[in-house]
């Protein structure tokens, strides 16, 4: 009790108090103040006196950020906002990495590099680093050169279909859904990527295909530096995050235009007004930094394309391609057969789809291989009867 003031001498004071007010009322709202607090001070060392303390501190929320609690937030803020301001990049050193995973698209490569490392040279950035958009007909590296990027760049990745998200409901799966609603008790899948890693490139594919409710968030997005998350409506920076657009929208017209224009500023220009004339939205174009055009895959650039995806498809059934001089891991023929049907039809699917096919007949024998303890494999190609090519397999070690 020592130090204490004894709670009847309190509830005493606290009465002459009261009468005070009564007696002059200019005083009141000082007094009534007075009053609050010494009651509050009776009751806080009542609920000590009895050890009640503790646990209530231990059930109470924290009031602040952990940062509040055990550093000078302000400052570590300034510092970290500094660091951030700028970011210097070696652009031919990012083009030599970039050429060297993304095959048949040397000039594209040339012109992003530069491009990212203008962007990311500004100190001042209330907005995205930029806002790009890779056209160009399907299969020819847009969403690889994004990964790429994002790698070689040390930043978060993330991929949304905008083909899934025609629907303004779409909205909640991206930017999460307000509560009350179903889904309201996590956050979008954008919003929490954002929150999680700030500096991340995002990549939207087939973008025209969103709903125009869902572009207008993203214009807001990129307008307003920040996206509002549905479920707390916290507002997510997203200030030092890189967005990348594809469309397969005048894919052709593009296509036709990378071969004929060499100039990147009249080739961006021109891909820029053949996607308005596609129907791709305008206020999106306009908003949009840069539009990089791909140019289709030719000649051995298929082969190589095609060899990265193959090799790829049989490591995810847990085997490898046997590579080396002399090993002929892949069948002449079936790369072949991929470039002629790649210039059959260069606008569809590209080289993914062909892939597909080789993996539709080849599938069962690779899980056989691999339950039967092969390691490394050779895809062999052949003709049948009717001059069909038939993919196969061999088990080589």
């Amino acid at each position: 009790m020592t130090g204490r003031v004894p709670l009847r001498q309190l509830a005493a004071l606290a009465g002459i108090i009261l009468l005070a007010v009564w007696l002059f009322p200019a005083l009141g709202l000082v007094l009534v103040v007075m009053t609050g607090a010494l009651v509050l001070a009776a009751l806080l060392g009542l609920a000590h006196e009895h050890g009640l303390t503790a646990p209530l501190a231990r059930r109470l929320p924290m009031a602040n950020d952990i940062l509040d609690r055990f550093t000078n937030r302000q400052a570590l803020e300034s510092l970290v906002g500094a660091a951030q301001t700028s970011e210097l990049i070696d652009a031919a050193a990012l083009a030599e990495t970039l050429r060297a995973k993304v095959i048949g698209q040397d000039q594209v490569i040339t012109d992003v590099t530069l491009t990212i490392r203008r962007r990311l040279a500004m100190e001042r950035r209330e907005k995205p680093v930029g806002v790009f958009c890779f056209a160009g007909p399907p299969g020819v590296g847009k969403t690889e050169l994004g990964k790429q990027l994002a790698s070689a760049l040390g930043r978060g990745f993330q991929f949304h279909d905008m083909s899934t998200c025609s629907r303004p409901e779409g909205a909640a799966t991206l930017f999460g859904s307000p509560k009350g609603y179903m889904g309201s008790d996590s956050y979008g899948q954008l919003t929490a990527g954002l929150r999680d890693q700030p500096a991340s490139l995002v990549l939207l594919d087939e973008f025209e295909k969103a709903s125009p409710e869902i572009m207008r968030r993203f214009l807001t997005a990129w307008n307003d530096g920040f996206v509002t998350e549905g479920s707390d409506g916290r507002k997510i920076a997203t200030s030092r995050a890189i967005f990348v657009l594809t469309t397969n929208a005048a894919s052709d017209r593009i296509s036709d235009l990378a071969r004929e224009i060499t100039d990147a500023d009249q080739l961006a220009a021109a891909s820029k007004a053949a996607l308005r004339e596609a129907g791709f939205p305008p206020e999106v174009l306009s908003r949009i930094d840069q539009v990089f055009s791909f140019r289709p895959l030719v000649g051995l650039d298929v082969a190589r394309v095609a060899i990265v995806q193959i090799v790829r498809l049989v490591e995810d059934y847990g085997l490898t391609v046997a590579d080396g001089v002399g090993e002929e891991g892949i069948d002449a023929e079936l790369l072949f057969d991929a470039m002629q049907r790649n210039d059959e039809t260069p606008s569809t699917g590209g080289v993914r789809d062909i892939v597909r096919a080789i993996e539709r007949q080849i599938s069962e024998v690779l899980i056989e291989a691999r339950a039967a303890g092969a390691g490394k494999v050779r895809l062999t190609g052949r003709r049948s009867d009717s001059g069909d090519l038939i993919a196969g397999v061999e088990r080589v070690g």
